[in-house]
């Protein structure tokens, strides 16, 4: 048994770790990160970590290379200052959309993001709703893949939407078994929007297959809303179709661009997303609500910690 349980932030999301140490009843160890004047980031941790059971949280959202940078660091500062077993607390896991070659001469960037990330030291991984769940095979080393699902429904159950009025729209044929999920823990009837990409920025919306959804209340899960262009046109789709209300949700709000433009301007009753990554004020509009993913990371730290099941957490 790895003594004292240690958590450490990153600059990422100082808020985040700040919930997750709330919940556990402990303090972040004290360490100090800044940048020299050409870039480079200057690490210092100023607590003993020697033979401590280390936590490091740190989402690696944008900017993306900047936090990547300095969770390596925060490793390597904890494998040389003895620290027993370093875990990487990742509730964000950037690259992870380039995960094979769909083309000739492209890199599988999130294989070697896995390969820096172990290679650098960490013992074990936690992550939170991977762009694709193979993605934990590129570690070698054991992956904790929690899902935001159960919090995110369990939002939605606060709403006490009826069952009978509820389609939930999956944004696109690859979101099918997520949304498979929530139709199973809200109940309601599950539609399809036939999405085709034609760039990798660009997507248009075709069909709609299932409904029907008029007068009925929408709901639309994705796992990350990045530029916003797909579920914006999952939202038209449905408004199109009669919807009488449209709710959006995802587990990463990366919002970049013009994400939060468009969905401010949408016909959206409310989209719900998780803390998963820091929200600027830029980022944020009036019907943009964020739900905290804090309690489940601190619970499955908790029981990494002290060699407990973490199976129950991954439904």
């Amino acid at each position: 048994m790895h003594d004292h349980l240690t958590l450490i932030s990153g600059r990422a999301h100082p808020a985040l770790a700040h919930e997750i140490a709330g919940y556990l009843g402990i303090d972040l160890a004290a360490v100090e990160i800044a940048d020299f004047p050409d870039g480079e980031i200057s690490l210092k941790l100023n607590q003993n970590v020697r033979g401590c059971d280390v936590y490091l949280i740190q989402p690696t959202g944008p900017p993306v290379n900047t936090n990547l940078m300095e969770l390596l660091i925060l490793i390597d500062a904890c494998k040389r200052a003895s620290a027993a077993r370093v875990t990487t607390v990742i509730p964000y896991f950037g690259y992870a959309r380039q995960d094979r070659k769909d083309a000739g001469r492209v890199p599988i960037t999130a294989k070697l993001v896995a390969n820096l990330i172990t290679e650098a030291g960490a013992d074990r991984v936690l992550t939170m709703d991977l762009h694709a769940a193979q993605i934990q095979g590129f570690f070698d080393a054991p992956v904790d893949h929690l899902y935001a699902a159960p919090i995110l429904d369990q939002y939605f159950d606060s709403l006490k939407l009826p069952a009978g009025e509820i389609v939930v729209l999956s944004p696109d044929e690859g979101s099918i078994k997520r949304s498979l999920r929530h139709v199973e823990h809200l109940g309601g009837t599950l539609a399809i929007v036939d999405k085709r990409r034609s760039s990798a920025t660009e997507t248009k919306q075709a069909n709609l297959i299932g409904g029907p959804i008029d007068g009925k209340t929408v709901l639309i899960f994705d796992d990350m809303i990045s530029t916003a262009g797909s579920i914006v046109g999952a939202v038209e789709v449905a408004h199109q179709s009669g919807a009488k209300d449209v709710y959006v949700s995802a587990s990463h709000a990366v919002l970049c661009g013009p994400a939060s433009a468009r969905l401010r301007e949408a016909p959206i009753r409310e989209c719900v997303v998780t803390n998963s990554l820091p929200l600027s004020p830029e980022q944020q509009f009036p019907n943009l609500k964020s739900v905290s993913i804090a309690p489940l990371l601190g619970e499955a730290i908790r029981r990494i910690h002290s060699n407990e099941s973490v199976s129950d957490l991954f439904d």
